[in-house]
């Protein structure tokens, strides 16, 4: 006798998958942060310094951008988890990783202007490709699935 997955198991896993990798990659925004600063645009970075004037984006610091958005990342894990914040949960993060791409944008311009190196350019290359897979994923766990 074959086993058959509901669309509701289905659904369930999908969502417990993307809460797995949004917990891993929360955890990351904590142990390397330093793996994130470049992805975050220097437009929305505060300058303290004094070399630079801030912009009116510039709310937060490098540091607390990426503390933030682990944090958010963190949340919308457990929201994904429970099946009354589920939808709401994915369409949350659809907008968060659709937000990411222009900070992968950026990423990638820096990467290859004239302070880029080989080993960043390869890395933003790979990186923001892998938004679109992450994005069109959340999309499909934001759609409830009405099927028992």
């Amino acid at each position: 006798m074959p086993f058959r997955w509901s669309g509701r198991t289905l659904h369930t896993l999908s969502a417990a998958a993307m809460s797995a990798l949004l917990l891993a990659s929360a955890a990351k925004h904590f142990r390397e942060p330093e793996f994130f600063h470049q992805v975050v645009p220097d437009a929305l970075c505060r300058n303290d310094s004094g070399e630079r004037r801030n912009g009116p984006l510039a709310v937060l610091s490098r540091e607390e951008w990426v503390a933030a958005s682990g944090l958010l990342e963190a949340a919308a894990a457990v929201g994904l988890l429970i099946p009354a914040t589920r939808a709401a949960s994915a369409t949350g993060v659809t907008a968060l990783f659709t937000v990411f791409l222009a900070g992968h944008l950026d990423a990638l311009r820096t990467a290859y202007g004239p302070e880029g190196t080989r080993r960043g350019r390869q890395i933003h290359t790979l990186r923001l490709p892998l938004q679109a897979p992450l994005i069109a994923w959340a999309w499909t766990l934001a759609k409830r699935n009405r099927r028992p």
